[in-house]
């Protein structure tokens, strides 16, 4: 049985990620803070025929919040050998890098950094034991010239340097995990307010390129591989 954890499922990206695992055979766990939003989401998968076993409530703000979170799917999925960090929030994405409020950019780094790496921690044992990977849904840590919110991409960076560090480690230790990021490139969310421009892609067209880049049964480890690189709108 091949079972993923997906946190900020119910919605976006993440949603669309679960829609097409889900269709491809895994079954699906919802990571969500809302329950309603949650429980919508999961009655939409059952209606394709996905095997949705139920939802965990995540708040990576709180690490109190992030370690029940662990120990309940240990309990409920130990068949765990996937988890999608999927989850994060944009920060203040209308304001210059001089201005962003320094609050800010520690909520960003708080939820998308810290609160992921405290997640992956805490479900690590579970992963290992089941030979497990983990894939971090991310933007390049390069600076695009096209778009480059400061606390959203500061947040990225550290996400990708955990990716790189661990990888790393699992190959000079012959640690058989597995982790690797993926740039989406740029889809229409509510992240950014639902923007539809040239180059825009929906959930529904990067979900199923999502699931067969996690299903092609080849090695990504340490990869950062882009869907869809940013570039200019025509």
């Amino acid at each position: 049985m091949k079972t993923v954890f997906i946190t900020g499922a119910n919605k976006g990206i993440g949603f669309g990620i679960a829609k097409h695992l889900g269709l491809s055979g895994w079954h699906v766990i919802i990571g969500a803070r809302n329950r309603q939003r949650a429980e919508n989401a999961i009655n939409e998968l059952k209606a394709l025929g996905i095997v949705a076993l139920g939802w965990v409530n995540v708040e990576l703000a709180d690490l109190d919040s992030i370690e029940k979170a662990a120990k309940e799917i240990e309990e409920k999925y130990p068949s765990l050998s996937l988890l999608v960090n999927n989850a994060g929030i944009p920060g203040d994405m209308g304001v210059g890098a001089q201005y962003v409020d320094v609050r800010d950019i520690r909520k960003t780094l708080d939820i998308n950094f810290v609160g992921t790496y405290a997640l992956t921690r805490s479900l690590f044992p579970l992963l290992e034991k089941n030979r497990g990977r983990i894939v971090n849904i991310t933007v390049p840590s390069v600076i695009s010239p096209f778009w480059h919110p400061l606390a959203y991409v500061t947040s990225k960076a550290a996400q990708n340097a955990m990716m790189g560090v661990m990888a790393m480690e699992f190959q000079q230790s012959g640690n058989r995990m597995e982790i690797f990021s993926v740039h989406p490139g740029p889809t229409t969310t509510d992240l950014n307010g639902n923007i539809t421009l040239p180059g825009f892609h929906d959930i529904d067209v990067v979900g199923r390129k999502m699931a067969e880049l996690i299903n092609d049964g080849q090695s990504h480890q340490g990869e950062f591989i882009e869907l869809y690189p940013i570039v200019k709108e025509d």
